[in-house]
């Protein structure tokens, strides 16, 4: 049997990890900036990613037909790759929950509670009788939870404070925004889907409908985060917002698959620049630094973003597809 620490380490995509621990890091920092980087918030990251791992592990077993096809040399995924069996995935699943669960332990109840939650979704999402990663309406919208308001809800129990209703706002804007860049993945998958009958979005609903959707999703996005934020920073998002949406049109006007993973793989990184820009600030707020410290830092981070953008939009041949969103 392959060891199951490197088998949880495998699994641990570290896109999507990183991606997540942001949300976890928002959901603290909102709700006690002052204990975001506490010892608690350690063990809440353990728990999540013991909850990704077991999710994982569970949906490679669901999807691996399809993963065949999809990633046929993805190192990411062992089932394909012949660097592990299915007998392995089912021992890593709940050892990997029941790690989480452990880890979860020092936050008290309420931190049990939401991991218990996150382990519940990916034994729905990837397992009968749900199978909620073949229900068209549903499947985006449980990743969003999964990936948003979990670790949003286990970042804030993990800081030891408390979320009000613009908190609750400020989630919304994050949900919609990851669900923008998650209904995207039907793309990356369509040939698999396509030739296993898996009704995505994309695959039921046209190319044209699926990219209103992730536009509209980015709208509802842009408007919930800036209804939360100071002032200062409402320009700043609409620059990455922009930058994003004109991905977007790329990828509605794109021929081919590559000039497809092209746009939506430079519309995610820019995502996770808005991400962590709004992070930094209020990070920055949260420690005493003054508007023009923390706009200074937002201005800068957004340059160097920007720029990244620009050089990867102008040379699409140069790009790397690496998008694993």
């Amino acid at each position: 049997m392959t060891g199951l620490p490197r088998l949880y380490v495998v699994l641990l995509r570290y896109r999507v990890a990183a991606m997540v621990a942001m949300f976890m890091l928002l959901g603290a920092v909102r709700a006690d900036g002052a204990a975001a980087l506490s010892r608690h918030v350690l063990w809440a990251v353990l728990a999540l990613a013991s909850s990704y791992v077991a999710a994982t592990a569970l949906n490679d077993l669901a999807d691996e037909d399809i993963d065949r096809v999809n990633h046929p040399r993805d190192a990411g995924r062992p089932l394909v790759e012949g660097t592990a069996t299915r007998r392995d995935l089912r021992a890593l699943a709940p050892v990997a929950g029941a790690l989480a669960l452990a880890a979860a332990a020092p936050l008290g109840v309420r931190g049990v509670a939401v991991v218990a939650v996150s382990l519940a979704i990916g034994v729905a999402y990837s397992t009968r009788p749900l199978l909620l990663s073949y229900r068209t309406s549903l499947a985006h919208v449980v990743l969003a939870v999964a990936y948003v308001a979990v670790p949003f809800a286990l970042g804030a129990v993990a800081s030891g404070g408390s979320l009000d209703a613009a908190d609750g706002v400020f989630a919304a804007g994050l949900f919609c925004l990851f669900l923008s860049r998650i209904v995207l993945k039907d793309f990356r998958d369509r040939a698999g889907d396509a030739l296993y009958g898996k009704p995505t979005l994309l695959l039921r609903w046209g190319k044209t409908r699926t990219c209103a959707v992730s536009f509209a999703a980015l709208l509802a996005g842009d408007a919930l985060l800036c209804a939360t934020v100071e002032r200062a920073l409402v320009p700043v998002i609409q620059l990455f917002v922009v930058a994003i949406a004109l991905m977007l049109r790329r990828l509605h006007r794109a021929d081919d698959a590559r000039d497809e993973q092209v746009a939506i793989g430079i519309g995610a990184r820019v995502g996770n620049g808005l991400l962590l820009t709004t992070l930094g600030v209020l990070l920055l707020a949260e420690n005493g630094a003054a508007p023009a410290e923390r706009l200074t830092f937002a201005l800068a981070f957004t340059a160097a973003f920007g720029a990244s953008f620009a050089t990867l939009a102008a040379n699409p041949d140069q790009v790397l597809v690496g998008y694993k969103g």
